[in-house]
C-alpha cells in the first residue's frame, strides 16, 4: 500500500454499463477497496462499515442523490462524497456542494481524469482528517485527570468540581491567580466530555485589541469595515459543538459585555456585515484572576452578564496553599526537563524541598516550572541541591533584577555567585561565563576597593 491504510470505497451508481466503467477506473489504484450498490439506501444501511470515500450516482431507482448525501452527513460529516450525474445543471451541483458534496462531476469523456483527481484529493483530505483525529486523541489523553498533578485537598475538591462539568452544559467559571493553570483545567473539562472530539478554541481576552475583539469572536463579511478582505470565521462559530474558553473575561470592554450577552441568551449570531444567523451549540468556559463580584460594584462588568457566566464556579487554589502539591510538581517538571534536554539531574535533595516548601511562589505552578529548569540547567550532577534554586520572581523584595546597581555591580554579583557555587575555583568560573580570569580577579580586587 502506498498510503497508511487502504482506502475503503463505497460506490452508488444503478447503470450497469456504468458501473463496469467505475470498475475499471477504481482497478487502476490496487489500493482501492470498492464496494458496489445499486440502491442508495442500501448503501446507507451499510454505512456502519465506516467508507472513507463515497461515489453518488445522483439518479437512482429508490430515492434520490439528494437524500442519499443527507443520510451520509448526518451518520459522518467528514466522509467526502462525490456526485457522478448524467445532470449539467449548475443550480443542481451548487444544491448539492451546499449540502457538503466533496465534488459534482457530471457523466463525459472527462470523467475518469476527474474523478482520479477527486480520489486523489478526497484522499489526501481523509488522511489529514485521522491525523488530526489521532492528534485530538492524545490531546484528550494528556489532559486526562490524572494529568493534572496533585493529591492536596485543595485539589481535589477541583477534581469533584470537574467531574461535575463534563456531565452537562452549564457554563464554567474559573477563577484563581495568574499562573494556576486555569486553561489545564479547561482543556481537562473539555476533553473529558462528550465534546472532546469537536473544537476548543482557546481566547485571552486582554491579548486582542477592543476595535477588533468583536470580529475575533463573532468573525465578519468580506467588506465589512476597512481591511476586511476576505471573509472571516470568529471564535464561537470555530468552537460550534465543541468549546470556547474566554480567558480573562474581566478585562473585556463594557460595550463589547452587552454584545456577548446577547449572544449568550439569544444562542445565535451573526458576523459582522452579514444577516445570516448562526445557531450556536458551544460550551462556554470563562476563567478571571480578577474578583468578578468585586468588578461589578466597581461598576466595571455587567452585573447581567456575571450573574449569566457564572454558572458552576471552579477555584483554582493558589499553589502555596497546596502543601506537598509543590513536590510532586517539582519532581514532574524536572523529569520533563531533564528528558527533553538531556540533562543528568533527575532527582531534588531533601534540602532543596524544604527550600521550596517555605517559599511563597507568587507566579504559582508557572513560576515553579521555571524555577525547576533553571535548577536542573545550573545543577552540577543529578540532584538539584538548594544552591541550585534561585527564586527570580519580580515580586520578590531580593530579586536582583529589582534592585537598582551600576553594571560593574550586577557583574561582581554574578561573579561572586559562581565562586560561591564553585567553591572558589576561578578557572571553572571564567570557563562558564566565558571570561578571562585575569577579569575575574580584576572584579574582585575593584569591588575590595569600594
Amino acid at each position: 500500500m502506498s498510503q497508511d491504510f487502504q482506502i475503503k470505497i463505497f460506490a452508488i451508481e444503478d447503470d450497469s454499463a456504468y458501473t463496469k466503467f467505475l470498475q475499471y477506473v477504481f482497478s487502476l489504484n490496487p489500493d482501492f477497496e470498492v464496494k458496489f450498490f445499486k440502491e442508495g439506501k442500501d448503501a446507507v444501511n451499510h454505512l456502519h462499515e465506516n467508507p472513507s470515500i463515497i461515489t453518488l450516482d445522483y439518479t437512482l431507482p429508490d430515492t434520490t442523490g439528494e437524500y442519499v448525501l443527507k443520510q451520509i452527513k448526518e451518520f459522518n460529516k467528514d466522509i467526502p462524497v462525490i456526485i457522478i450525474s448524467g445532470q449539467k445543471e449548475i443550480g443542481t451541483a451548487v444544491t448539492l456542494l451546499k449540502l457538503g458534496a466533496y465534488d459534482y462531476i457530471t457523466k463525459d469523456e472527462e470523467t475518469k481524469d476527474r474523478l482520479l483527481y477527486a480520489i486523489k484529493n478526497a484522499r489526501q483530505n481523509v488522511n489529514l482528517i485521522n491525523e488530526i483525529s489521532n492528534l485530538k486523541q492524545e490531546i484528550s489523553t494528556k489532559y486526562d485527570f490524572n494529568s493534572i498533578i496533585g493529591s492536596s485537598p485543595q485539589l481535589k475538591r477541583v477534581f469533584a468540581l470537574m467531574e461535575k462539568a463534563v456531565k452537562n452544559k452549564i457554563i464554567i467559571s474559573i477563577s484563581g491567580e495568574t499562573g494556576t493553570g486555569k486553561e489545564v483545567v479547561a482543556k481537562g473539562i473539555h476533553y473529558n466530555s462528550n465534546r472532546k472530539k469537536q473544537n476548543f478554541v482557546a481566547v485571552n481576552i486582554t491579548a486582542i485589541p477592543n476595535d477588533l475583539i468583536e470580529s475575533e469572536l463573532f468573525g465578519h463579511e468580506k467588506g465589512a469595515f476597512t481591511g476586511a478582505d476576505t471573509r472571516r470565521i470568529g471564535k464561537f462559530e470555530d468552537a460550534n459543538h465543541g468549546t470556547v474558553f474566554l480567558d480573562e473575561i474581566g478585562d473585556m470592554d463594557p460595550s463589547m459585555q452587552s454584545k456577548l450577552l446577547r449572544v449568550l441568551q439569544e444562542k445565535e449570531l451573526s458576523r459582522i456585515g452579514s444577516n445570516e444567523i448562526i445557531r450556536l451549540d458551544v460550551r462556554i468556559i470563562v476563567a478571571t484572576h480578577k474578583d468578578l463580584a468585586e468588578e461589578v460594584r466597581k461598576g466595571n462588568f455587567r452585573e447581567d452578564l456575571y450573574y449569566r457566566l457564572l454558572g458552576l464556579p471552579i477555584l483554582i487554589p493558589p499553589l502555596r496553599e497546596r502543601g506537598n502539591d509543590i513536590i510532586l510538581l517539582a519532581k514532574h517538571f524536572l523529569k520533563e526537563f531533564a528528558k527533553e534536554n538531556e540533562i543528568s539531574a533527575n532527582n531534588i535533595s531533601n534540602e532543596s524541598k524544604e527550600k521550596l516548601l517555605k517559599y511563597s511562589f507568587p507566579g504559582n505552578v508557572r513560576e515553579l516550572k521555571s524555577i525547576i529548569e533553571l535548577a536542573a540547567v545550573m545543577s552540577e550532577g543529578e540532584e538539584i541541591i538548594p544552591e541550585d534554586i534561585s527564586f527570580g520572581s519580580i515580586r520578590n523584595e531580593k530579586n536582583l533584577m529589582m534592585e537598582e546597581m551600576t553594571l560593574k555591580d550586577y557583574t561582581f554579583k554574578i561573579i561572586s555567585y559562581f565562586l560561591e557555587k564553585n567553591n572558589d575555583d576561578v578557572l571553572a568560573v571564567a570557563d562558564k561565563l566565558d571570561i578571562g580570569k585575569s577579569s575575574i580577579y580584576r572584579y574582585l580586587q575593584e569591588m575590595k576597593e569600594k
